[in-house]
């Protein structure tokens, strides 16, 4: 990149290719790290308490103010969340193609902003809501008009639309202050994904104690408002660091140029791949060093690929001839698609704590003296356990052993994974072993047909929330690092984005389930698995079938994570990261960095 002669040294400037907020190169003196960091993590705070205060309570808005069933109403909270997480793949396209992560991030955000207002709107004023049902039958309450049901669900799915733009690009903001060719920058980098759960969590803990205690005993109209304001004020923490952030330059359409390199690999389908790798077609160190990006050399993996490449005549049609480069990071983000689908089914296990994992503490005794406990407040264990052991692994486990392992993550990511995974089929075994014991209760105390509440204390459903948070912290702080880590360069929001379809994914697969097996367990005048009675229901034959389902994904994962090649930059040691990195850095043109890969 140019620098101007005689003010800062080289050395003074990122070598990542970020630059300020004006495009001029990125001061390391003045900008990223941590300083820039802070804002962003104090920003997720206050967004995943102003989410998890709409998303932890749903449910129970559903059935006891738009007197909605079991079935339906989670169904609806999972539909609303799967798209929250899936418009990310959206707002990555727009960052990665057009406006840049910044630009789509603050756009987002208004949309963001507007449906938290409308949505509160929609729970403050009676002409917006049902007439109050206290039948517990709600099969005989009055139903939520046409009008109030599009106010209500076009405010969600406007909120929905606005994540897509935030939730893909915030993280990737937060990850970009680190330049990657800097050892100690580097090092630091690789606590933050950490950090950075640690503050979703944060927030959410919040949200599933204050703001659902309120939405519960004071009135939903206050609990909407807050987290609305605490959006707002997200959204102005962000805003003001404005001066401090380093930017990656939008590089093109991700997925117009994995389009290009598969569709020149079928045109080319019957062409000969050269063994000589120069013989491809790339383009100078020059070229990449004036838009600031890197060139990746070719590797062995995914070899049909490589045909794309391969010159075949004097033509440069995108569409038929692509560099070594893009056909790499086509390989790179393809490898991980089956990493991707081995955490839909784990993400599945998570939709359960918004909905049916609430639905059960409904049917328990709530009491501690005369204080009644919300059910979603349980909720804050998960995030408690998850608190307790990000701070655990990063301080402690991974200091001890990093001393074996000469990793500096101290484990690889996909093995923090694989733990994750095995502890959610920890998860579901205990969470049927505890139903079934509920269910046991309720036969002896003759509550069964009445539905009336089970004489148990809702503390008996805190092992499977407790574990439900120790195996996010392993498998949901891994999942968002490993697909960042492993993305190429041009293509982090949408790695990040993978991260974000797996929530999404798993939410559409639970509504699916929830509907087929309801649906199937009560043909042939069966009474079935999911009622809107709980205590007439079977939800330990469900969490079992989701226990055996967990334990066949792991052997998946295990099978497709045997074959995977982490990218070459993902070092075993910090020594050697360290003297990987001095490495890569060649002096072209102005102190340009080229990446061995």
């Amino acid at each position: 990149m140019t620098m101007e002669e005689g003010s800062v040294g080289s050395e003074e400037y990122t070598q990542d290719g970020t630059v300020n907020i004006k495009g001029k190169p990125a001061l390391r003196s003045k900008s990223g790290g941590w300083k820039a960091c802070s804002f962003v993590v104090v920003y997720e705070v206050f967004e995943r308490m102003a989410y998890y205060g709409i998303s932890s309570n749903l449910i129970l808005y559903l059935t006891t103010k738009l007197h909605q069933g079991t079935v339906k109403s989670s169904n609806n909270v999972t539909n609303w969340v799967g798209t929250s997480w899936i418009t990310p793949i959206l707002g990555a396209y727009i960052a990665d193609a057009h406006l840049g992560r910044y630009w789509t991030f603050v756009i987002a955000s208004t949309i963001y902003l507007s449906g938290m207002c409308l949505l509160t709107l929609a729970v403050s004023l009676p002409s917006l809501k049902p007439p109050q049902c206290f039948d517990k039958d709600i099969t005989k309450c009055g139903k939520a008009s046409t009008l109030q049901l599009a106010v209500f669900y076009g405010a969600l799915y406007t909120l929905a639309v606005g994540t897509g733009g935030t939730k893909p690009n915030i993280s990737t903001i937060g990850a970009d202050q680190f330049d990657d060719f800097h050892p100690k920058e580097k090092l630091h980098k690789l606590s933050f994904f950490n950090w950075w759960m640690f503050s979703i969590f944060f927030g959410t803990l919040f949200a599933n104690t204050v703001l659902v205690y309120i939405q519960d005993n004071v009135g939903w109209s206050l609990g909407y408002a807050l987290p609305t304001l605490g959006l707002l004020v997200s959204i102005m923490i962000f805003l003001s660091g404005t001066p401090f952030y380093r930017h990656k330059v939008p590089a093109g359409s991700t997925f117009t140029r994995m389009a290009r390199v598969i569709v020149a690999a079928f045109r080319k389908w019957n062409v000969p791949i050269p063994k000589d790798t120069k013989e491809f077609y790339e383009l100078d160190v020059e070229d990449y060093a004036k838009k600031g990006t890197y060139r990746i050399d070719s590797t062995p993996n995914l070899r049909f690929l490589d045909k794309a490449c391969v010159k075949t005549s004097s033509t440069n049609n995108p569409w038929k001839l692509c560099t070594v480069t893009q056909v790499e990071e086509t390989k790179q983000m393809l490898k991980m698609v089956p990493i991707l689908m081995a955490t839909f089914v784990p993400s599945t296990m998570m939709a359960q704590v918004n909905t049916l994992f609430v639905k059960q503490g409904t049917t328990l005794d709530r009491h501690i003296g005369s204080f009644k406990i919300p059910p979603a407040s349980l909720g804050a264990f998960v995030t408690i356990s998850l608190l307790t052991c990000i701070v655990l692994y990063d301080r402690v486990f991974v200091r001890i052993i990093r001393r074996f392992t000469k990793n500096p993550r101290g484990i690889r990511l996909l093995q923090r994974m694989g733990i994750g995974i095995v502890l959610h089929i920890l998860v579901m075994t205990v969470a049927s072993i505890t139903e079934n014991y509920r269910l046991k209760v309720a036969r002896n105390h003759g509550v069964v047909e009445s539905g009336a509440q089970v004489p148990l204390s809702i503390f008996i459903l805190l092992p499977q929330f407790i574990l439900m948070g120790t195996a996010d912290a392993f498998l949901e702080v891994a999942k968002i690092e490993f697909f960042y880590d492993q993305a190429p360069e041009n293509m982090k929001s949408l790695g990040t984005a993978y991260s974000s379809v797996t929530l999404g994914v798993g939410n559409f697969i639970s509504s699916f389930l929830l509907s087929t097996v309801a649906r199937l367990t009560q043909e042939h005048g069966h009474r079935g698995w999911i009622l809107n009675n709980l205590n007439e229901s079977h939800l330990d034959y469900y969490y079992a079938f989701f226990a055996l389902l967990n334990f066949l994904n792991f052997i998946f994962f295990l099978f497709v994570s045997r074959f995977y090649v982490y990218r070459a930059e993902v070092s075993d040691s910090i020594q050697v990261l360290a003297k990987e990195l001095e490495e890569k850095k060649v002096t072209v043109s102005n102190n340009y960095v080229n990446p061995k890969d």
